[in-house]
């Protein structure tokens, strides 16, 4: 099988790495849940290479993420619920049905018409939506309560900010940040008690508050919880980078080095960052 630009061969090289006897043993051993890590991840890769402004990455990027798409598709034409070809028509059919303006006749001439149009079309889907979720036995649906309007299809952070957001409008909120402290403490602690009692799903459970806590606070300071984490992860790479380089000038590697020298060279690095800045 040879490389080709022609979408029906991406479809037959997923259906022969699903085969279940001459397949490949690591993908026919995946199922929705496992792989929607790896399609979150290739679609944060799509907006890293964006923002590098490389379209070479950009290229293959999209092609990750293409293939992430058909494996979807894939495993759930083998559950026969769908298939590719379902996915391009469900989307070719939303598209030509939002735009009427272009597709068919529409009195929508402005930006502003558009977007109201658009909005009402969406609505009416919506509709169409829980019908169809109803009809499949899909009955916990938050979208028609007063979060609704804070989708579920973002990262995690992003989106306990807005619902935290949203329930300040109508007073579900704190006054003052100082009280939040109180809170994240009292957080950890029960994550403290979560983890002398070993129960794995309780860990998880109490690590959420945590995390959703510090949000809040993040929110009350007038902080971008995603942004102060991603200012902090640069900053471990840069300390971490700084372990890495130093123990090379040493001829010693990280594998080798002990935790106490690890420490030492971590410190290092953070005094050199206060003597520049």
């Amino acid at each position: 099988m040879e490389a080709s630009r022609d979408i029906s061969r991406l479809i037959e090289i997923m259906a022969a790495l699903r085969d279940p006897v001459t397949g490949c043993p690591w993908d026919t051993q995946q199922n929705f849940a496992s792989i929607k890590p790896y399609t979150i991840e290739e679609a944060y890769e799509v907006a890293d290479a964006i923002e590098r402004n490389d379209l070479d990455d950009l290229c293959e990027e999209l092609g990750d993420l293409l293939l992430q798409v058909v494996f979807h598709a894939r495993m759930a034409e083998e559950a026969g619920e769908f298939s590719f070809g379902d996915v391009v028509h469900a989307v070719t059919h939303k598209m030509i049905r939002r735009h009427p303006h272009v597709f068919a006749v529409s009195e929508a001439s402005t930006p502003g018409a558009v977007k109201m149009q658009w909005d009402e079309i969406k609505a009416q889907e919506k509709l169409e939506r829980a019908e169809r979720r109803a009809n499949r036995g899909i009955t916990e649906d938050f979208g028609d309560g007063f979060l609704g309007t804070v989708h579920r299809s973002q990262p995690a952070l992003t989106e306990a900010q807005k619902l935290q957001q949203r329930a300040a409008k109508v007073g579900f909120d704190w006054s003052e940040a100082e009280p939040i402290l109180d809170k994240i403490e009292e957080e950890v602690g029960e994550l403290r008690e979560a983890l002398r009692s070993g129960q794995q799903a309780k860990v998880a459970d109490e690590l959420g508050d945590l995390i959703f806590a510090l949000v809040n606070i993040g929110r009350h300071v007038d902080a971008d919880p995603e942004d102060a984490l991603r200012g902090t992860n640069t900053k471990f790479r840069r300390r971490f980078s700084h372990i890495e380089t130093e123990l090379q000038k040493s001829g010693e590697t990280l594998e080798a080095a002990t935790l106490e020298q690890m420490e030492d060279l971590w410190q290092a690095a953070k005094a050199i960052e206060r003597l520049v800045t």
